[in-house]
């Protein structure tokens, strides 16, 4: 079982989600999503994975969604992950993937759900 984190290291959440994969003894393949976040084609993926859209993900209390007005309700899915993937600190976080599972692990328990 290949399990993936997207991960920010000083996230207290993704911190526990990660110390919560570690004490199940699962040592994931983790992703520094802000170093080297996921392309387009793959983060409508993890989307898919996710079973949510671009705005289900999107964090809106950062400083650059009000710079890039991504309020704007007729922005399309296609313009929200572009700027989520030149933007990463725009992704919720954290995100863990398990095969065709996916799950945003807020709060942490639900990363339970796909192992």
């Amino acid at each position: 079982m290949t399990v993936t984190i997207l991960h920010n290291p000083r996230c207290s959440k993704s911190r526990a989600a990660l110390n919560l994969l570690r004490a199940r003894g699962i040592e994931p393949k983790i992703v520094d999503y802000l170093e080297t976040p996921p392309g387009a084609e793959e983060f409508r993926e993890i989307l898919g994975k996710l079973g949510l859209g671009p705005r289900d993900v999107l964090r809106r209390g950062e400083k650059i969604y009000k710079q890039l007005e991504l309020a704007d309700k007729s922005l399309s899915d296609t313009a929200l992950i572009t700027a989520m993937v030149g933007n990463p600190i725009l992704i919720e976080r954290p995100i863990v993937v398990n095969g065709e599972k996916a799950v945003l692990g807020r709060p942490t328990e639900n990363v339970l759900d796909i192992l």
